[in-house]
């Protein structure tokens, strides 16, 4: 685990405790600089050497000084002290499923609990029994988090959480009576990983909406349910929160459960400026809901344009919609292409064609396919496979125009069957960039892209090689890949906005292999939407293909 995060852990463990402890204002505190300091696109050790520690948001003098202390001497005593002053077993109680630090201080103080054992015995005596708070459904769905013999699941990646959703999303708009439903959370806003997933719907019937969730087949139990609200945990752990709400208050709910936290509270801050309140139920004058049914009523009602849902992290968009100077925001409409489908060895020609029938559904112009090398894991195309695309490749007057690429990491030998349009580099994020253009050979095609993955052993990411690499790019004058599949330490949002401003274009890559995988797409223009790029930032926006390469003459 690199400094970032260990960092990022310590002040969210804080934040926990100060909440078991009964703090009222200095558990957000430290979840906002935890927040800030897991998005920091730099090594907070080169921060904190040019002294530009306070220039992250939620660091005020507290928290830089303790920041100091872990990166002097690996330790932070505030974080000993106030761990010392509560029982191991209380911070497990606080990781169950339903529980918080709010219910896990009542078990300590009202009951004298102390951790996970003590919780059951108090379960199986009726000690819980007429305590306000915990009803007969209550203390059986804590029964059952006790009894669950799996440790709670960590954050899930942004690929494999927009799976899930959209699988919910469809089971739920065909199998229950809902008038909407969305997806809202950090999936919405399009985070690297979520820790949990947010529904919203619209019913007359939550009932049955509830009930066709319960009964998916991936979701091993309930957590929770009320008249408005149920949650579920999926087999593999992933916590479904699913909120049925009125129409006249859909907008409000679902601005108020996509977040930030950050951007909530600013907002709240501007509201009351304005003699309003804004909750998930509505905007309010006194007791009259004057906004509420769309977001774009919530947003306008505080004088404010709407605010696209990825960018809203207190980081610059409430000064840019004052401003009128939101920007245009690169979105799948924009782009004519991808320049990265990766071919495996069984790829044959009636795949091929399923892919170009794919990117011609979408109205692309092209699509550039890397082939593998001989010595590739994925195998080698078949020589029927390697024809077909030639002809291709070769034909005009095509509706879509193939393109071949090879990935070139310094070491694989080139396919020498197929001639190659351009080539995408592939370094690791974990180390430096090379100094100067790495090629596959004299006479070499253009290079378009690196595509960055992280070094071995990562785990997160490893932020100050990246600001190097985003350097050589703008000196080389190439383009960074944004992948959906990019695993912790490849190219985030994060850096990619770092990147886009120091004028480095970008690419969105689905990582796709077959046509159906061209969806993905859609999260690489979200992890740039939140990187603020507009489409003149993005190589795949423009409505051209690389130059095929001149043959020398014999």
């Amino acid at each position: 685990m690199g400094t970032n995060a260990e960092l990022s852990e310590i002040f969210g463990a804080i934040a926990d405790l100060l909440d078991l402890a009964g703090e009222r204002f200095k558990p957000e505190a430290y979840r906002r600089a935890a927040r800030s300091i897991d998005s920091l696109t730099e090594d907070v050790r080169k921060v904190a050497d040019r002294g530009g520690l306070r220039e992250i948001p939620g660091v005020g003098e507290a928290i830089e000084e303790k920041i100091r202390e872990y990166l002097r001497d690996g330790r932070i005593p505030y974080f000993e002290k106030i761990r010392g002053q509560f029982p191991p077993g209380i911070i497990e109680i606080m990781k169950l499923p339903g529980i918080g630090p709010k219910t896990a201080r009542r078990f300590l103080l009202e009951l004298k609990v102390e951790g996970p054992k003590e919780l059951l015995e108090a379960v199986d005596s009726g000690r819980l029994q007429g305590v306000k708070g915990f009803g007969p459904r209550k203390v059986e769905l804590i029964r059952k988090a006790l009894a669950a013999t799996e440790p709670p699941k960590g954050r899930t990646p942004l690929l494999e959480a927009w799976e899930i959703a959209r699988q919910l999303v469809e089971a739920l708009r065909s199998g229950a009576p809902v008038d909407q439903v969305e997806i809202a959370g950090s999936l919405r806003r399009r985070r690297e990983s979520v820790g949990d997933l947010d529904l919203l719907a619209t019913s007359r019937e939550p009932e049955k909406v509830f009930d066709r969730l319960s009964s998916d087949p991936h979701v091993a139990s309930i957590v929770l349910r009320g008249p408005t609200k149920e949650t579920v945990l999926l087999k593999d752990g992933l916590q479904i929160d699913l909120r049925v709400v009125e129409p006249a208050a859909f907008g409000a709910t679902w601005q108020y459960f996509t977040g930030s936290k950050d951007h909530n509270v600013r907002l709240r801050t501007l509201a009351r400026d304005l003699g309003l309140k804004v909750n998930e139920y509505g905007v309010f004058r006194g007791e009259e809901r004057i906004a509420g049914a769309t977001e774009e009523e919530v947003y306008r009602s505080l004088g404010l344009p709407w605010i696209p849902s990825e960018i809203r992290e207190n980081s610059g968009e409430f000064e840019a919609a004052q401003a009128g100077k939101l920007p245009k925001l690169v979105a799948a409409s924009d782009l004519h292409g991808d320049l990265h489908i990766h071919l495996a060895g069984e790829t044959g020609p009636k795949d091929v064609e399923a892919l170009l029938e794919a990117a011609h559904r979408r109205s692309w112009r092209y699509l550039g396919v890397i082939v593998p090398v001989a010595e590739s894991c994925d195998g080698v195309l078949a020589a029927a496979t390697v024809r077909f695309l030639e002809e291709r490749r070769r034909a005009t007057g095509e509706a879509i125009r193939l393109l071949l690429g090879e990935e070139f990491d310094g070491t694989n030998a080139p396919h020498t069957a197929i001639e190659r349009d351009y080539w995408v580099l592939r370094g690791s994020a974990g180390t430096s960039p090379p100094a100067h253009r790495d090629s596959p050979g004299a006479g070499s095609p253009p290079l378009l892209a690196a595509h960055l993955t992280p070094s071995e052993g990562s785990t997160g990411s490893p932020s100050g090689s990246l600001a190097e690499w985003v350097d050589w790019a703008q000196e080389i004058g190439t383009a960074l890949e944004v992948a959906p599949t990019a695993p912790a330490g490849a190219l985030d949002s994060a850096a990619a906005r770092r990147a886009s401003e120091h004028g480095v274009l970008l690419h969105a890559s689905s990582s796709a292999a077959t046509g159906a995988e061209l969806d993905r797409i859609e999260l690489s223009v979200g992890l740039l939407r939140r990187a603020w790029v507009a489409p003149e930032g993005v190589l795949n926006a423009a409505p051209w293909a690389p130059p095929r390469p001149a043959r020398p003459k014999p």
